[in-house]
């Protein structure tokens, strides 16, 4: 195997492990929790999110990383492909969304224990989880044209 399929290996399996854990969260696991009782919602939520972002911490440093290393080992970075550039932009924005969560939203989610601040703050929580799904959907339909 050269680097760059390990590399690219690597970036595949991040990138599925991202984009594939947002589908899950917010196609199939938050419209189930309907089920649950408010405070088993609440503590599940805090079960998940604990874990996700933490996979996510390693998954999007190293989908991002392995995306500029295989660039720099395929091409100058204005010889790139537009869906290569294309791909590392909404990896980037994608990363900053990531972020604007975790030290936003997530972060009050942590602190609060009133009930109707965890409530926004899911939903703000939420709705950053969907943008990021439809970047990293879309990120996926251009890596298909390549």
């Amino acid at each position: 195997m050269t680097i760059y399929a390990g590399l690219k290996a690597l970036h595949l399996l991040c990138a599925v492990l991202w984009v594939g854990g947002m589908f899950f969260a917010y196609v199939v696991l938050r419209p189930s929790m309907a089920a649950i009782e408010a405070p088993q919602r609440m503590l599940l939520h805090t079960r998940v999110f604990k874990k996700f972002f933490l996979v996510i911490w390693h998954a999007m440093p190293v989908a991002i990383i392995t995306g500029f290393a295989m660039i720099g080992l395929r091409w100058d970075m204005a010889a790139a492909p537009w869906q290569i550039n294309a791909m590392m932009a909404l990896g980037l924005v994608m990363g900053a969304v990531f972020l604007a969560i975790f030290f936003g939203p997530y972060r009050q989610f942590r602190r609060t224990t009133d009930r109707n601040r965890m409530a926004s703050t899911l939903d703000s929580i939420r709705k950053l989880i969907g943008v990021n799904l439809i970047l990293g959907l879309a990120t996926i339909i251009v890596a298909g044209l390549l």
